[in-house]
């Protein structure tokens, strides 16, 4: 994956581009990042072609979203939850909503690995299905362990209550044409916006977007969170389906909770 130098991006964006990146960044130069979209010429049947480093974006056999249709039920161990409030700066990719979380702002633990958060960001509607049902919106949450290795978290959304939590950050979306947009001592925490009950889904898969890394590890919890109908059409207004399109499971199988 190709990489922006830090002049040509702000702290922000050049962190989530890092973060993501399985790779190493030697290779770093100063032009321009490949164009992709999620529609046209440059939309996802034609990631493949648009950088040599997006080939596994064409190529990969576990490749993310996937329609989950079935899963074995089994005793899997809990997503423990440690999150700390992270200062509330919203990014605009040019292809989603996302806030970076600076070290310390805690993470997830499964069956003794630890992953570190490193940001969360928003599709619309959401890119995972279940029994071929899209909701409206999902949240992923970015982790990563000691050794690079990616865990995302899906959060759900669909349509009902207003929602304290994504208020606080669907409010404050940088203006139109600029990158992002701090809220001077407001902070926000991931605790509040999980769902009562965690059972989840996992399978392995990969980025959803380029450059489609395989062997990330993807933790979907069952239970949807609400969001009112104006909340989602605050996203929607700027990014009226940046999902990409369900990717076939090929060999993997999708585990799933018992609770």
């Amino acid at each position: 994956m190709r990489f922006l130098s830090r002049k040509h991006l702000g702290p922000a964006m050049w962190l989530t581009s890092a973060a993501l990146a399985t790779g190493s960044l030697a290779g770093a130069a100063d032009e321009p990042a490949p164009h992709w979209s999620y529609s046209g010429a440059t939309g996802p049947a034609h990631w493949a072609s648009e950088d040599p480093a997006f080939a596994t974006c064409g190529t990969g056999k576990h490749q993310s979203p996937i329609d989950i249709e079935k899963a074995a039920a089994e005793s899997l161990p809990p997503i423990e939850f440690a999150y700390q409030p992270i200062s509330l700066t919203v990014t605009d990719t040019g292809h989603y909503f996302l806030v970076n979380a600076p070290a310390g702002s805690g993470g997830i633990t499964v069956g003794g690995e630890r992953y570190d958060l490193v940001q969360f960001h928003f599709h619309h509607p959401s890119e995972e299905e279940i029994h071929g049902h899209r909701y409206s919106m999902v949240a992923h949450l970015v982790h990563k362990n000691a050794g690079g290795e990616l865990a995302v978290v899906a959060v759900l959304i669909r349509t009902g209550e207003p929602n304290a939590f994504l208020k606080a950050v669907f409010d404050h979306f940088p203006v139109k044409g600029t990158p992002e947009a701090s809220v001077a001592g407001a902070t926000v925490n991931l605790t509040d916006f999980l769902p009562a009950q965690r059972g989840y889904y996992t399978y392995d898969g990969s980025l959803t977007t380029p450059p489609c890394t395989e062997h990330v590890r993807w933790f979907v919890l069952k239970q949807p969170v609400q969001a009112s109908v104006a909340q989602v059409h605050q996203y929607a207004v700027r990014y009226p389906h940046d999902a990409r399109p369900i990717q076939p499971l090929n060999d993997r199988t999708v585990k799933e909770t018992r609770d």
